[in-house]
C-alpha cells in the first residue's frame, strides 16, 4: 500500500521520495488533511531534548500548538509526585543547642544614654535655680500634649485643640508654683474653658468627642505635672522632687529587672503582655528600700518606715500609671506615643508613670512632713 492507496496524490520533497514505502495503518484522510501530515519524530530519553525539533515544521517555525497543549497540560495539575512542591520540614532543635537568652524590648544602650542626659539637666535645673526647672516642666508638659493630640488626630480622627491645651497647661504649672494648688485648679478650669471655646471656630461635627479629648488631656498631662511644682515650692523642695524621681525610677527598674529574670505570671496579660506579678514585687521591693533611705537621710524630719509606706504607694501608682497608658496605647493601636527619645520611645512614654505618682507623693510629704 502506498500514498496513492488513500487518496493523495505521492508527494516528493524534504521527507523523501514518494516511493519510499507502504504508508502506515491508520484512519483515512481527506487530501487536505494528509497533505498535512508528517512523520512522528522519535523521542529522546531525556523529556525536553527533543521539544525543539517536536515543535518546528518543515520551514523552521515552532508549532505553537504543541505549547498550548503542554500548557493546558500543566493548568491541569502535576503528573508526578515529584513535581509537586514539598514545603521544607522544620528543623527540631538540637540537644546540644544552649537555650535562647531573653532579649529587652528597647535599645538599653540608647535608652541608658538619654536617661542620664536628662538626668543630669533634670538635676542641675533642680538644684541650681528652681525657676529653671520649672520652665523644664512647662517644657515637657508642652511636647507631652503633642505627642497625645497627635496620635489622638491620626488614629481616631479626635482634634484636640492644642494651642489652648499648650498655653493653659504651661499656665497650670506655673500657677501652681506661684500661687500653690489654688491657682493650678483655677488654670485647669481657665484651660478647660478655653478648650470649649477654640473648639466653636470649626465645624460642629464631633465637637463633643474633641472638647472631651481636650478636657482629659488638659488634666491627664499638665494638671497632675503640677503636683511637681506644688513639690517644688517646700523649703527642701528640691530634695522633696529628688525623692519623687528616684523612687519613680527605682520602681520601674526593679519591675523591670526582676520581671524580665524571673517573671512568669502575667499581671495584665490584655493591657501590657510584659508585666508580671513578679515584675510587681520587684518594684514594690526597690522602691520600699529606696523609699526609706530618701526619707531617712533627704527629707527633713523624715523617718525610714514613712519611706517604707511612700515606697509602697509609689510602687502602685507608677505601676497603675503605666497600664493606664497602655490602655491608650493599646485602644490607639500603637506602641510608643513618640520617637523623640532614641530607646524611651516618646515624652508620654516616660511621663506614663510620673504623672499619676506626683500627687500621690506630694500628699504623704505633706501628711508626713507638713507642707514646708
Amino acid at each position: 500500500m502506498n500514498d496513492s492507496s488513500w487518496g493523495a496524490p505521492p508527494r516528493a520533497g524534504f521527507w523523501g521520495p514518494p516511493d519510499q514505502g507502504p504508508a502506515p495503518a491508520g484512519p483515512a484522510y481527506d487530501e487536505h488533511d494528509a497533505q498535512q501530515t508528517r512523520p512522528m519524530p522519535i523521542v529522546p530519553d531525556f523529556p525536553d531534548a527533543g521539544r525543539d525539533a517536536e515543535d518546528r515544521d518543515h520551514r523552521g517555525h515552532r508549532d505553537d500548538s504543541n505549547d498550548r497543549d503542554r500548557g493546558a497540560a500543566r493548568l491541569g495539575g502535576p503528573l508526578f509526585r515529584d513535581e509537586i512542591p514539598q514545603e521544607p520540614m522544620p528543623t527540631p532543635p538540637s540537644a546540644n543547642e544552649p537555650p535562647q537568652k531573653k532579649r529587652a524590648g528597647r535599645d538599653l544602650r540608647a535608652a541608658i544614654g538619654v536617661g542620664v542626659g536628662l538626668g543630669t539637666v533634670i538635676v542641675a535645673s533642680l538644684f541650681i535655680v528652681k525657676a529653671v526647672f520649672v520652665g523644664v516642666i512647662a517644657v515637657a508638659v508642652v511636647v507631652g500634649l503633642w505627642e497625645l493630640t497627635s496620635r489622638l488626630e491620626e488614629r481616631k480622627q479626635i482634634k484636640a485643640p492644642l494651642v489652648p491645651l499648650a498655653v493653659g497647661g504651661a499656665a497650670m504649672v506655673v500657677a501652681g508654683y506661684v500661687r500653690g494648688a489654688e491657682g493650678a485648679w483655677v488654670a485647669m478650669a481657665l484651660t478647660a474653658l478655653a478648650v470649649l471655646v477654640w473648639r466653636m471656630t470649626e465645624p460642629p461635627e464631633g465637637y463633643l468627642k474633641d472638647v472631651t479629648a481636650g478636657v482629659f488631656a488638659a488634666f491627664y498631662v499638665p494638671f497632675l505635672a503640677t503636683f511637681v511644682a506644688l513639690m517644688l515650692t517646700a523649703d527642701d523642695g528640691p530634695w522633696r522632687v529628688l525623692t519623687f524621681l528616684v523612687l519613680t525610677v527605682v520602681s520601674d527598674t526593679g519591675a523591670y529587672a526582676v520581671g524580665w529574670r524571673f517573671g512568669k505570671h502575667k499581671l495584665a496579660p490584655r493591657i501590657s503582655p510584659g508585666k508580671t506579678r513578679e515584675g510587681l514585687g520587684g518594684a514594690v521591693a526597690f522602691a520600699m528600700g529606696a523609699g526609706a533611705l530618701c526619707m531617712q537621710f533627704l527629707i527633713d524630719d523624715g523617718t525610714w518606715w514613712q519611706g517604707l509606706l511612700l515606697g509602697f504607694a509609689v510602687a502602685v501608682s507608677a505601676t497603675l500609671g503605666d497600664l493606664g497608658e497602655s490602655m491608650i496605647k493599646r485602644d490607639l493601636g500603637i506602641k510608643d506615643m513618640g520617637t523623640l527619645l532614641p530607646g524611651h520611645g516618646g515624652i508620654m512614654d516616660r511621663l506614663d508613670s510620673l504623672l499619676p505618682t506626683a500627687p500621690v507623693v506630694w500628699l504623704l510629704m505633706v501628711i508626713f512632713v507638713g507642707s514646708g
